[in-house]
């Protein structure tokens, strides 16, 4: 995913998070504001994949590809930690 791209969307999110605090302001019936923050939530985990994906495909890739076995090693283990994080929440 471009740094365009996911900035925009971050953006479009950001406008989209505002309007659930403005149902909750508005004391909105609860079902809807949790369907709202779910659509939150599964746009964020879109913007995430795509980050991911170009972190895999970029210095991921380099790091593997590369002679330092230090450096392979770090990329792994940031990978590692990111997955054992997502699957806490």
């Amino acid at each position: 995913m471009q740094q365009d791209q996911t900035l925009k969307r971050l953006k479009t999110i950001e406008g989209h998070v505002r309007g659930v605090i403005r149902m909750a302001e508005e004391d909105a019936y609860c079902i809807d504001i949790i369907r709202q923050i779910q659509a939150v939530q599964a746009a964020l985990n879109k913007v995430s994949t795509g980050i991911l994906e170009d972190h895999l495909n970029s210095c991921v890739t380099t790091a593997i590809r590369g002679d330092d076995p230090n450096e392979r090693e770090r990329v792994l283990k940031e990978i590692t930690e990111v997955f054992a994080t997502a699957t806490k929440v």
